[in-house]
């Protein structure tokens, strides 16, 4: 069956300090996505859509779209600030992107089938994508049948400062019962792992936008996104996030999500410091 893989690769990098979607990091001038792209075919998804910004469009294509037309289905969607709901107009003091939620919204035009999500900075392994395409495949006549793929928090924290994650409550049947983002995650000189105040166990399971989606999800965040733009209006830095919206669904019973456990390493880029041990990583691979 038809599945496609959406590399959410609009963001700017502030922490970063530059396009970590377009760093050359794995040994022969790799992109990180494009572990994503290759473990993705290989699971069995025969099309990719790729997630950007409008002024980043020709160079993205030449370095990083034109490795993969000649293998497979490519697309590409542009998300745009501009892209509001009728009846919205976009804030004069908005620079940022409205966050991954509306990074899925804006490839609603190409995407037709089951799909799963990734950053594109972000290395999940192999088995991560298999599960993800397995499930996709097994459930494509449950509309409102999601997945998503879990790791343990201690293993995805970075040595440089705070990691923004999705904190996931599971339920005893492997079901997702909630998910909150957090913005400040970090190892603390007490040795544990706080969000400000908030206190998390080192194998606290957590979202790293690794998600299996129907495209009923994209129409429940197309009429979702008219009440984030309400609630955030006055804040030029909200952003209308996919775990948040997902958890809202959740606890109204729209959907539902198993959660799939991998023993797949992932590993990715935050902030700039962690260029050196990703690119490690990357060179230990078969």
């Amino acid at each position: 069956m038809n599945r496609s893989l959406l590399v959410l690769a609009a963001g700017m990098g502030s922490r970063y300090g530059g396009l970590k979607q377009m760093d050359p990091i794995g040994p022969n001038g790799e992109f990180i996505l494009d572990y994503s792209v290759k473990d993705s075919l290989a699971a069995g998804i025969d099309k990719v859509v790729f997630v950007i910004r409008k002024d980043i469009e020709k160079d993205f294509r030449d370095m990083v779209g034109r490795r993969w037309e000649a293998q497979t289905d490519v697309h590409y969607a542009m998300q745009e600030l501009g892209d509001l709901p009728e009846g919205f107009t976009l804030p004069p003091e908005r620079k940022k992107p409205w966050g991954t939620a509306h990074a899925i919204l804006a490839a609603r035009k190409v995407v037709k089938e089951p799909f799963a999500v990734v950053n594109a900075d972000d290395f999940y392994g192999a088995e991560a994508f298999k599960l993800n395409a397995d499930f996709l495949g097994q459930t494509a006549d449950k509309p409102n049948d999601y997945c998503m793929v879990a790791y343990r928090l201690d293993k995805t924290l970075s040595k440089f400062g705070g990691v923004s994650r999705g904190i996931c409550t599971v339920d005893e049947k492997g079901m997702l019962v909630n998910i909150v983002e957090k913005l400040e995650l970090k190892r603390c000189e007490d040795g544990k792992i706080r969000d400000g105040e908030e206190v998390f166990p080192d194998e606290t399971p957590i979202s790293m936008n690794m998600f299996g989606f129907k495209c009923s999800y994209i129409d429940l965040l197309e009429a979702e996104f008219p009440t984030f733009l309400k609630s955030a209006a006055g804040n030029p830095k909200a952003e209308y996030q996919m775990p948040t919206a997902l958890g809202k669904f959740l606890r109204a019973g729209m959907v539902s999500v198993k959660v799939m456990r991998t023993s797949s390493s992932w590993f990715g880029i935050t902030s700039r410091e962690d260029r050196e041990e990703v690119a490690a990583h990357l060179a230990k691979l078969k």
